[in-house]
């Protein structure tokens, strides 16, 4: 347990909001732009959605207050997905209706397999009435070439990672390098046709590569981000802001940090290497 928590110290920014706050403040000094995430998933009742959402609201409102250069990232199950579509889409609304008032964007995190057309769904739905909304896409599934090609129709913003989750070999690449294959593929894909997309990764090589794409197709800058997550590759975040390119950090915050972290070090044996690999780099 004091193990994780030494962990945890470095990549969660705090179990309170009010401890988050300082953490965001100090990236966007750096002139780095913040996703904030109120730790939770898979609530187990209707109360619990709708104090997950309240929280939500007051996120909103501290980063209007705050004058914070962050949106925010949510989980549908933290929304009570699991108790129903219709209730999690209701309950989600009341953010995303919070964050157009406040000219604020909501990031719907992708989870397992198993609620990627719910979350697709709901996705659309949301954004058809507010458009202040995005989602995320995982490389390493085998759909996600299909879903790009509907997001960049509908001209939702995407988030693309390369999947945290263990999946079947019946629905997603179960090598690193065919991830990886897929996750270029795609990412060409988001930064020709897509509406500025976060490109969320900590490889260099990929990096590389969107740099190299994008100038030879002549895509400024200005059309997407890079996206990391709070704690890791920290030298190289602040290096891309100076190189002249957008950068915004995944800041998780909340007393669900402990199931949330051992869940992701649990799940699969990259993510435990990626984590001790990276707690000593920048």
């Amino acid at each position: 347990m004091s193990f994780l928590i030494i962990f945890a110290r470095r990549f969660v920014a705090g179990e309170e909001l009010i401890e988050a706050v300082p953490a965001i403040k100090t990236l966007n000094e750096k002139g780095i732009m913040v996703t904030f995430d109120h730790l939770g998933e898979n609530v187990s009742s209707e109360e619990m959605a709708k104090a997950a959402a309240d929280s939500y609201l007051e996120i909103l409102d501290v980063i209007q207050k705050e004058k914070l250069n962050s949106n925010v990232s949510l989980k549908l199950t933290q929304m009570g997905l699991d108790l129903g579509d219709d209730f999690c889409l209701q309950n989600v609304e009341r953010i995303v209706s919070k964050a157009k008032e406040n000219n604020n964007f909501v990031r719907i995190d992708m989870e397992g397999s198993a609620y990627t057309q719910r979350t697709l769904d709901i996705t659309y739905k949301l954004f058809e009435k507010y458009g202040n909304v995005g989602v995320v896409i995982q490389a390493m599934l085998l759909r996600s070439e299909d879903d790009i090609k509907e997001l960049n129709r509908r001209g939702i913003r995407v988030r693309l990672c390369k999947g945290a989750y263990k999946e079947p070999e019946s629905v997603a690449f179960q090598k690193k390098e065919q991830v990886n294959e897929n996750y270029i593929k795609l990412m060409k894909m988001l930064l020709l046709e897509g509406n500025y997309p976060g490109i969320a990764t900590h490889d260099e090589k990929i990096i590389g590569e969107c740099k190299r794409f994008s100038q030879e197709n002549k895509i400024e800058n200005s059309r997407f981000e890079f996206q990391m997550l709070y704690g890791i590759r920290r030298d190289l975040q602040v290096s891309l802001v100076k190189e002249g390119y957008n950068m915004r950090v995944y800041v998780p915050y909340g007393k669900e940090w402990f199931p949330y972290f051992y869940r992701r070090l649990r799940e699969r044996k990259e993510n435990v290497f990626f984590v001790l690999k990276n707690f000593f780099k920048g």
